[in-house]
């Protein structure tokens, strides 16, 4: 029997607030969560920031305890003031928000961690924090795929040259037609939800698969696919591609620098799908002009955005986008349905599925 704390829990009005943008945008979750939450009362306010369109998320302020945000703690007090629940991509949450908040008790930050909140300050207040790990992982790994069928087999070039007018030719010449897949050694950087989708789509195409993750251990399922754990430096020698997909750490930060640049095979791939803080890119800018390495796809840099006039950019054998790879509808659908799902869990409670520690 449901306890007359709970029924009286369950008759109050909640008021949801949802930051969203023009990416995550407020309607998605509005909508999962009013299916998941079916009879209670909520009131439901909205805000929807110019990101990515017009303004740029700062990626790290010394000045505050976040990171990766949009705007100042303060454009966001009022907008704290009177909700029990929070739902939010970009907005930075500091401990000076979470007083402008005194009824707060659920934050869910619909991104793969919470790195734009002071979670010390949460915990210290009893808000749980939510986060959807892995809402994009499928979105990144076809996009990895993509961007390695792009540079290998000179997708973006041969468009560039018939939109031109040139309908250039020489991309059937043998000097400058690329490999299959299915002659490749991939190695995969980090075998975490991202890596482990991309040695999945790449089975099918042949390759041979080799995993780097200290964290990460095969599964039979794994094995029985063929795909090997090496080590590090065994991963770079081998590797004709090297795909990079760890989280960016204190011990991952530029991981990927002059010395394991010139440990990789001659006429190597690199992809880079992940923080360009894992990268040094003015070791592949020497390693891609002098030929050591045949190509690179890149979609994140750093910094970034990357200068105008970065002579990287200006390179023939580089595929480069503009930090897309998790940009997919399914992405933003699957964030709002897991925010739903753990808010509703919450306030039955029970454990969410998602907590933040």
């Amino acid at each position: 029997m449901q306890s007359s704390a709970n029924s009286a829990a369950d008759t109050k009005t909640l008021t949801v607030g949802i930051i969203g943008d023009g990416f995550m945008q407020p309607q998605f979750f509005e909508e999962a969560l009013s299916q998941r939450l079916g009879g209670r009362s909520i009131r439901y306010k909205h805000m929807q920031l110019d990101w990515p369109l017009k303004v740029q998320s700062t990626k790290h302020d010394p000045n505050l305890p976040v990171a990766e945000f949009v705007g100042r703690p303060e454009d966001y007090f009022d907008f704290l003031s009177d909700l029990d629940i929070l739902v939010t991509h970009l907005a930075p949450i500091t401990a000076d928000s979470l007083d402008h908040a005194p009824d707060l008790k659920i934050i869910a930050v619909s991104r793969g961690g919470p790195v734009n909140i002071e979670m010390p300050a949460a915990r210290e207040r009893g808000i749980t924090v939510i986060n959807t790990p892995g809402r994009n992982a499928s979105a990144v790994a076809e996009f990895t795929v993509a961007s390695l069928l792009a540079e290998t087999r000179n997708l973006i070039r041969g468009h560039l040259s018939v939109a031109s007018g040139e309908f250039r030719r020489e991309f059937y010449h043998y000097d400058h037609t690329g490999p299959e897949l299915c002659e490749l050694t991939v190695g995969i950087i980090g075998y975490g939800d991202i890596g482990t989708r991309v040695a999945r789509l790449l089975q099918p195409f042949g390759c041979r698969i080799l995993v780097a993750d200290p964290f990460k251990q095969l599964t039979d399922e794994d094995r029985a696919a063929g795909i090997e754990k090496v080590e590090f430096d065994d991963l770079l020698r081998q590797s004709d591609v090297v795909t990079l997909h760890p989280r960016v750490t204190p011990q991952t930060k530029g991981m990927i620098g002059r010395a394991q640049i010139e440990a990789m095979k001659p006429g190597a791939y690199i992809v880079n799908t992940t923080r360009g803080q894992v990268l040094d890119y003015a070791a592949l800018y020497d390693a891609l002009k002098s030929g050591h390495l045949r190509g690179a796809a890149l979609d994140t840099f750093d910094p970034e955005p990357p200068p105008a006039d970065w002579p990287l950019l200006k390179l023939a054998n580089v595929t480069l986008s503009p930090h897309i790879a998790g940009a997919s509808r399914f992405s933003i659908t699957k964030a709002a349905t897991m925010i739903a799902e753990d808010i509703g869990l919450i306030l039955e409670g029970k454990e969410p599925r998602y907590p933040t520690k």
